[in-house]
């Protein structure tokens, strides 16, 4: 496990998660803001994208009330990105997340999360900024890490592909 808070755990992916992550990548309202409702996931999909030979990103469930609801990863910025986002010399951290089990959403578990995750990476990981980057149109996204002390910092144009149309993001930021 990687940390636990209250009722809120989060563990590394494993093998048999796969199936969780077909199951929620392939609900159109999870797909709404995640991925695209264009773009659902299947078994050989999850596969590749979430269980990669080699890479940076730290792959994670969230089990609430140990129900497993919902997926987040962390990754430490390369150079290119920092420097793209106006970052220089600074240990940086990026997240990725969604709750999956739409019974619980509106529940304030993602800021739970947002927050548990801030702190693991602030103190564990010694980031010195965590970023993320919502599309313009994901106000519940936003809402919920505002709450968790994120300020929107820049407009990033065009920067995701999501349903066939290019969506401008927010670039926010939590500085310790």
């Amino acid at each position: 496990m990687l940390f636990q808070n209250g009722n809120l755990k989060v563990r590394k992916l494993e093998e048999k998660d796969k199936y969780l992550l077909v199951k929620w990548l392939s609900n159109p309202l999870v797909l709404e803001f995640y991925e695209g409702r264009d773009n659902p996931f299947n078994l050989e999909m999850v596969e590749k994208v979430f269980y990669p030979p080699e890479d940076d990103e730290v792959r994670c469930i969230v089990e609430f009330d140990d129900t497993e609801i919902g997926y987040i990863q962390f990754y430490q910025l390369d150079d290119e990105t920092k420097n793209d986002y106006g970052y220089f010399g600074e240990n940086v951290y990026g997240t990725d997340q969604f709750i999956g089990e739409i019974e619980y959403w509106n529940k304030g578990i993602g800021t739970l999360l947002v927050s548990y995750m801030v702190d693991f990476l602030t103190e564990e990981k010694k980031a010195e900024r965590v970023v993320m980057d919502p599309q313009l149109r994901n106000t519940r996204a936003i809402r919920c890490y505002e709450k968790c002390g994120f300020k929107k910092v820049k407009i990033l144009p065009k920067n995701e592909l999501h349903e066939g149309k290019y969506q401008d993001c927010w670039l926010m930021e939590y500085h310790k």
